[in-house]
């Protein structure tokens, strides 16, 4: 899919660079700016940790207490191919739903399970047709997002700015020599473009739209 954010065209035409360069590279860098910008911007979305199929019912794992109900639909992304796609939500329930003893252990010691309630971990389920899938971590987390009502933010002209910044800094520094921008007298370049201050240039613009998550630290 496109970006919309900040469109090739936009792009282009913010760069003049008319028609130089590939479509799929200008798409790509318009692309890893909406990306960027998309995560900080607040949606009705909870990170999904982790995954399991049992009898063509799935059950995942949100970093959350409860956000979704019985009916909801919600679009699961880079949880694996099994788990991604759009679903109807048939059922909540508990860690009780999976052996306890797995939190225990390795790479899935979160604790205690008496304490799982606790450390804001739920759980919903939605029936899914496949093979059995043992229960594992989803790292990088995945995301579960429910029906928005808010505004588009592809025609919300602060996300927009901020996202042509963006993606004029990333087209710059691929083209500069260390990734550093020059003068037009070629003097001293300019600090690191892709350092943490690339989204802490455009943060004031993103302001009233950051997610509470991304706002603390």
């Amino acid at each position: 899919m496109a970006a919309t954010y900040v469109t090739m065209a936009e792009l282009r035409s913010a760069l003049g660079i008319g028609s130089l360069y590939l479509d799929a590279t200008i798409e790509e860098v318009a692309q890893a700016a909406q990306d960027l910008v998309d995560v900080m911007l607040w949606h009705n979305t909870a990170p999904v940790i982790a995954t399991s199929l049992t009898s063509n019912v799935a059950t995942i794992a949100i970093a959350s207490t409860p956000v979704f109900n019985i009916g909801q639909t919600v679009t699961i992304s880079n949880a694996g191919a099994t788990f991604n796609g759009a679903y109807a939500i048939t059922g909540l329930t508990s860690g009780e739903f999976w052996n306890t003893s797995i939190y225990q252990t390795g790479a899935f010691a979160w604790g205690n399970y008496s304490g799982l309630s606790q450390a804001g971990i739920s759980y919903f389920q939605y029936a899914k047709t496949a093979s059995n899938a043992l229960t594992q971590l989803v790292r990088p987390y995945g995301k579960a997002l429910g029906v928005e009502n808010m505004t588009v933010y592809a025609s919300t002209p602060a996300v927009r700015e901020a996202s042509l910044m963006v993606a004029i800094n990333i087209w710059q520094s691929r083209q500069a020599p260390g990734n550093g921008a020059s003068s037009i007298d070629f003097g001293v370049p300019q600090p690191f473009k892709m350092g943490f201050a690339l989204m802490a240039t455009v943060r004031g613009l993103l302001a009233p739209y950051l997610a509470p998550s991304v706002m603390v630290g």
